[in-house]
């Protein structure tokens, strides 16, 4: 008989939305690679993209992958060497994503993309500097996959002081188990939990 998860709702005792003002969306690993879970969370992943660009929140997009010959560490150790590799069709963010972060931006804007060799986005490169240099004190977390890289990053900004918001219908999982555990965790010790049509009516009033 399949374990029965409880909802993360029972451990939902806190509620609030992110502050425009203060807030950056990070948008975990939306590539190529991981597109066959990614395609179920990405009409909700763009249209959050396009809610925050619109209410004037950052948006940096996260890309993991590998130089060639590099084993990975423990990371490919894991995972039999199953690796994403730069400059492969893969390791490239999803057209979609890369678009909706684009729209309606000037010549001069950046489209801000973080690139990442580990399960965090923090770890040796640089986001917490450009996110403090930015005034960032909220960061929302969306992305692939939900109990890997988005938890990950998610439970480091906590440590390092970001008040954290983790979306519950744009970060993707391999597993319901998986992700059900993974926003009961965040629920109970890390982060405020939101989705599309909660932030969309909070910034549209």
């Amino acid at each position: 008989m399949a374990a029965q998860f409880s909802s993360y709702k029972k451990y939902e005792a806190r509620k609030r939305l992110p502050d425009p003002k203060t807030s950056a969306l990070i948008v975990i690993d939306m590539q190529n690679y991981f597109s066959s879970m990614a395609k179920a969370i990405l009409p909700a992943t763009t249209t959050t993209i396009k809610l925050c660009k619109r209410a004037g929140i950052p948006v940096i997009l996260t890309r993991h992958r590998h130089k060639p010959g590099d084993v990975g560490g423990v990371l490919g150790e894991w995972w039999g060497g199953d690796l994403v590799f730069g400059g492969t069709p893969e390791s490239e963010i999803i057209a979609e994503v890369v678009a909706a972060a684009e729209e309606g931006k000037k010549d001069e804007d950046e489209v801000v993309v973080v690139e990442k060799e580990t399960y965090s986005a923090f770890r040796n490169t640089g986001l917490e500097e450009r996110l403090r240099k930015m005034g960032v004190k909220e960061v929302i977390v969306s992305g692939v996959m939900t109990n890997l890289c988005c938890e990950t990053t998610a439970r480091e900004a906590f440590v390092r002081g970001f008040r954290v918001f983790f979306w519950t219908d744009a970060t993707a999982k391999s597993s319901a188990e998986l992700h059900e555990a993974t926003l009961m965790n965040m629920a109970y010790g890390f982060a405020y939990l939101v989705d599309c049509n909660r932030l969309h009516k909070a910034l549209s009033a």
